[in-house]
């Protein structure tokens, strides 16, 4: 029978038988599917290789997989990210109080160097009243200094000195035409930053970075020494000076460079200098003292002498030990073990730390080179035993003194010939003018030979071993140690009278050759 003739309900059963065959397929292949997706969990050897064929022939699976490692992945980064662990709670529920750990450990940290400023003056209190002393100078005695807020009120800075992790120093002229630096908290510095970056709290990172310019005004009002800057005075007026401020006596940084172009008896000064103070800090009315960083940079040079400004890392306690091993000092190439004393410290250990610090940054550039030939076996003696901490600050300071004595006094000049003198003409009371200038090294004075000496005879001695000179000239004017300025020069013009100085010049023989 054709499809014309076949009756309605034939055709209908057709239709419908056809809708279940496709029905049972689909539900067939989705069950299919399901299989193949348990399977992937039992042959674990084979599971890149089925999984890429799943992934092909069933998107589904592939979906639904997929959505599965997205959101495992999301849980072990969110728990990774905040710390978490099992069995414990996160966050502020993890606080009986409910507040921010981050808030309590700046709390905590602004205590303990509250508790450090205490430290300072109950040590300093005891030591005094054992050497029969009871004083007390602290960060709000406004005796300590003469300039205060008032005086700062009106103050414009002139000058920018430089700035470093925690503080700025700017260069201000007081009302009454003195000079002074402004010591601040740079607001831009690095210990600012990392603190802001932690805390996320500008008002309490800002008095927890001023506490190192608070420690360092309580230690300037205690270590009072010629090598330590003079505290002129401090504000802590927010309005005025925008916060804590200290006025300290202008120095200019110590420049290395500039320094190891000076003539000896100049870097001796430093080193001498250096030396005392370190020998203070070793007995200071708060116990010995270390710089823990020692570093060029912490000082300036006024008139000439060296002085310690920066003292926020000053440690006035020497560690606890139990045995010597405890006591150890390590620098980069070379190691100290100390003993460790019945009272179980470290004794001397800030002393020594000091010592070598000195010997490193200062003694080894600046002591040796150009030294007088007849100190240089003192010199030698000192550089050995500081390089092995073979001495202690005591006696450094003695071979110093030494020194000094000798290099004052000429002692190291009584070898020279009396008679070298009688090679030069004096003419008293004169000075040349215009004239024929050489250069010698180190000299204080860059476009000339200008050097000290100690007598006549010492400059005779110079001149002579100069091929370039024929004569030099004296003036009143002295070093440090009192020693004579001298100028050497290989020609003048002429001669203009001056009752300070005087003008010495090599004789020629009658052939015309200099003597």
């Amino acid at each position: 029978m054709s499809s014309k003739t076949r009756p309605l309900g034939v055709t209908a059963a057709h239709t419908y038988y056809t809708k279940l065959q496709y029905a049972r397929t689909q539900s067939a292949r989705v069950k299919y599917e399901q299989r193949r997706c348990r399977t992937l969990t039992v042959h674990k050897k084979d599971l890149p290789l089925k999984l890429a064929m799943t992934f092909q022939r069933s998107p589904f699976c592939a979906f639904v997989l997929l959505a599965l490692l997205f959101l495992s992945l999301t849980l072990i980064v969110k728990k990774w990210h905040f710390g978490l662990q099992e069995n414990e709670p996160f966050g502020d529920a993890a606080r009986p109080d409910g507040s921010a750990p981050q808030r309590d450990t700046l709390r905590q940290q602004l205590q303990e160097r509250q508790q450090e400023l205490v430290l300072l003056d109950i040590t300093f209190e005891d030591i005094q009243q054992q050497e029969g002393f009871n004083g007390k100078i602290s960060l709000d005695n406004p005796t300590a200094a003469d300039i205060g807020c008032e005086e700062l009120g009106g103050v414009k800075a002139v000058d920018f000195l430089g700035s470093g992790y925690t503080k700025t120093v700017l260069k201000a002229a007081l009302p009454n035409g003195l000079f002074v630096a402004l010591k601040s908290v740079n607001h831009q510095g690095t210990d600012m930053r990392l603190c802001l970056d932690v805390f996320q709290d500008s008002q309490g990172c800002l008095e927890l970075v001023s506490f190192k310019l608070r420690k360092e005004i309580v230690l300037l009002q205690k270590l009072q020494h010629p090598n330590i800057v003079e505290l002129k005075g401090q504000c802590q007026d927010s309005i005025l000076v925008g916060g804590i401020t200290a006025v300290l006596e202008q120095g200019m940084p110590l420049q290395m460079i500039q320094l190891l172009q000076s003539p000896w008896e100049e870097r001796f000064r430093v080193c001498l200098g250096l030396v005392r103070l370190l020998q203070y800090l070793s007995v200071s009315p708060l116990g010995s003292v270390a710089l823990l960083d020692f570093q060029p940079r912490q000082f300036v040079m006024v008139s000439g002498e060296l002085k310690l400004t920066d003292l926020d890392d000053a440690s006035i306690h020497e560690p606890v030990c139990q045995e010597d091993s405890d006591c150890l000092l390590q620098f980069p190439l070379r190691n100290f073990t100390l003993r460790c004393s019945p009272a179980q410290t470290c004794k001397g250990l800030n002393e020594m730390r000091n010592l070598y610090n000195a010997y490193r940054y200062f003694f080894t550039y600046l002591l040796p080179h150009q030294a007088p030939p007849l100190l240089k076996p003192l010199i030698h003696h000192i550089m050995n035993a500081t390089g092995d901490l073979k001495q202690s600050i005591n006696e450094t300071l003695i071979a110093f003194e030494k020194i000094l004595h000798i290099y004052k006094s000429g002692l190291h000049l009584e070898n020279l010939p009396t008679s070298i003198t009688k090679d030069y003409a004096v003419l008293k009371g004169m000075r040349s003018v215009v004239n024929v200038e050489y250069r010698c090294w180190p000299s204080y004075r860059q476009q000339g030979c200008v050097l000290s000496v100690h007598s006549v005879r010492e400059a005779a001695f110079i001149c002579n071993s100069h091929t370039h000179c024929t004569s030099f000239s004296i003036s009143s004017q002295t070093t440090w140690t009192g020693r004579l300025l001298a100028s050497f020069r290989s020609g003048f013009s002429h001669l203009v009278p001056d009752v300070n100085s005087a003008v010495y010049m090599r004789r020629v023989k009658a052939s015309g050759a200099v003597l």
